[in-house]
């Protein structure tokens, strides 16, 4: 069994194993835990406000006007004495607010008690919810959201970040998956055209010195090619949703000349017409990465392009950002089909042939750096055929 099919099964045992263990004690606990604490503190306010309430009212009692003396007051059943209305005023408003206090004290906590167990349940509803939605994850099911559209505030950043998490982890394994994908599909062809030419060979009794140097150029150039696409496969793979390591000011205008001097033979040998325009685009990247990606597009337009053909090179400010434009004659590409040319292995009209040199991967390449940069990269289909791919990306 290969290994990343290994791999896949025990990252979806694993899930499936955390989805099937019941959920922890702790995280059970915590609503009764949020429920008594939030109870325990409305008693003690409670508890605070009624012993105030009982000292308050007994001095507002004690401080009634003074009788003249031997004159004598009923309060509630009892005739009291003018000297002792204060004390006896202030008792009996005591006693009344104790009573009342007594009843209010028990039902107020009840309802805190019952206001608090709903409310931390409404709290927690979305928090189980992205527990929930974590636990029925697997390799296979990480499209799945939270769908807390409802949700505000804390708890509403909590699942818009755990969402952002699972975009981002889905991005990762359908980047790792279309690498499996693509270096399986396409190293298959060389490793063919390798054990097939070795075959032939070793089966071959009178096989000379001359077959077999024919048969080690073939080797070299079918490995030649499988090292190609391991590069531009593992570049492919390192730049698609990566963060920039070196990140100084760049020029496009200074990397598009190695570019350009290295198609300068293969462009003389086809007769192609090249004119370069450059004008000051000064941007922040990182530098290697932007001449591959002048480097690539120079390379396509030349490889692609027609016998007697032409190539153009633009680079300059527009709105704000740093545009390098690459165009050039070629074969009539539909309009439609123009943005299948930034999917891995697309080459034009024609789809994984080898008629043309190169791996398919260079506008992927492109694009995923242009991406890493924060820029935008487009391609448009020239009348007549051809092809003109502008680079934009923010201006330093």
């Amino acid at each position: 069994m290969p290994e990343r099919t290994r791999l896949t099964e025990r990252a979806g045992a694993a899930a499936g194993s955390a989805a099937g263990r019941p959920r922890s004690g702790r995280g059970a606990e915590l609503r009764p835990r949020l429920t008594l604490v939030s109870t325990a503190l409305v008693a003690l306010v409670s508890a605070l406000l009624l012993w105030l309430g009982w000292l308050l009212v007994g001095g507002v009692a004690q401080a009634v006007p003074a009788l003249p003396p031997g004159t004598t007051v009923r309060v509630g059943p009892l005739e009291v004495p003018a000297e002792r209305l204060s004390e006896a005023m202030g008792a009996a408003a005591r006693a009344e607010v104790l009573r009342a206090g007594l009843i209010a004290f028990p039902l107020v906590v009840i309802a805190a008690a019952v206001v608090s167990w709903v409310l931390v349940g409404r709290v927690l509803g979305p928090l189980h919810a992205v527990t929930a939605t974590a636990r029925r994850l697997t390799v296979e099911s990480l499209d799945t959201r939270t769908g807390l559209a409802d949700a505000r505030g804390e708890v509403a950043e909590l699942a818009a970040g755990f969402d952002a998490m699972l975009d981002r982890l889905q991005a990762a394994f359908d980047a790792q998956k279309r690498f499996v994908a693509n270096a399986s599909h396409e190293l298959r062809t060389p490793l063919s055209v390798l054990r097939t030419e070795v075959d032939v060979t070793l089966s071959d009794p009178a096989a000379d010195v001359e077959e077999l140097r024919r048969m080690a150029e073939v080797v070299r150039d079918a490995t030649r090619r499988a090292d190609d696409l391991v590069a531009g496969l593992l570049l492919l793979a390192r730049t698609e949703g990566a963060e920039l390591a070196d990140v100084r000011p760049v020029d496009l205008a200074d990397v598009v000349v190695p570019a350009l001097a290295a198609v300068r033979a293969e462009a003389g040998r086809r007769g192609l017409r090249v004119q370069v325009h450059t004008a000051p685009a000064p941007t922040r990247g990182d530098p290697v990465l932007l001449e591959r990606v002048a480097g690539n597009l120079v390379e396509n337009a030349v490889r692609h392009n027609l016998a007697g053909g032409w190539v153009e090179v633009r680079t300059g400010r527009r709105d704000g950002y740093a545009e390098l434009r690459v165009s050039s004659s070629g074969p009539v590409i539909p309009g439609d089909r123009v943005t299948e040319l930034f999917e891995p292995f697309r080459r034009g009209p024609v789809e994984r042939t080898g008629a043309v040199p190169g791996s398919g991967l260079g506008l992927s390449i492109v694009r995923a750096v242009v991406q890493a940069h924060g820029g935008a990269v487009r391609a448009e289909p020239v009348a007549g055929g051809g092809l003109t791919v502008t680079v934009r990306l923010p201006a330093a």
